[in-house]
């Protein structure tokens, strides 16, 4: 019923669905692994499906008249896809499946590299250098933060400099920015820079780790 769906329905034809390589997954006696054996004796089905679809970057561009380079920036791969026998509480059988998701880069070459100058304590104001690529769109809003290694999110920040504000030295290749030593760690670790574009409202640069 449900292939007969999918070429007749226009919204379920870029839906994929991986092998079924399990039994029906319904209708089961309660608590048991046998089929229905009530009077209705209804024939067992799979109708317990998942079914999946990847909205590619592609998708909305062509509706407004561009065309990426690269059509697929998201790829899906199904690892499995199973049923589980031993639940008993519903008729159903649930399923189950395993996804490996793969987000590929928007971009090859990071818009900012940026490094730690000397050694970072927080006994002494501290300084990084970073270089820009040309197209990144700057902003005044733009900033540099530290990062524990194991942050999670672009708010996890331990402290940051605006680039432009504590900017301190600047050439054509590169500018220099300092960080204040109240701010720094007085317990130390490993820690990232990252650089937050303002106008495209994500990190565009992070250094290797380094110790504080």
């Amino acid at each position: 019923q449900l292939n007969m769906a999918k070429k007749k329905e226009e919204f379920l034809k870029e839906f994929k669905e991986g092998p079924l390589q399990f039994k029906p997954t319904y209708k089961f006696d309660l608590d048991s692994e046998i089929y229905d054996t009530s009077e209705k004796k209804r024939k067992p089905a799979w109708t317990d499906r998942i079914l999946w679809k990847v909205r590619n970057l592609s998708e909305v561009a062509s509706k407004e008249g561009e065309f990426p380079e690269e059509e697929n920036q998201i790829s899906v791969t199904l690892n499995n896809y199973v049923s589980h026998m031993s639940y008993g509480i519903s008729d159903h059988k649930p399923v189950t499946g395993t996804f490996k998701l793969e987000m590929k880069p928007l971009v090859s070459d990071p818009l900012v590299v940026l490094s730690p100058e000397g050694e970072w304590s927080a006994e002494h104001d501290v300084l990084l250098r970073y270089s820009a690529a040309p197209e990144l769109p700057s902003s005044a809003w733009d900033w540099i933060g530290l990062f524990q290694v194991t942050f999670r999110h672009v708010k996890d920040y331990v402290t940051y400099a605006w680039v432009e504000d504590d900017e301190i030295s600047s050439s054509r290749d590169s500018k220099e920015v300092y960080m204040s030593a109240s701010e720094i760690p007085k317990t130390g670790g490993e820690f990232l820079l990252c650089y937050f574009s303002n106008n495209l409202q994500s990190v565009v640069g992070i250094s290797e780790p380094f110790q504080v």
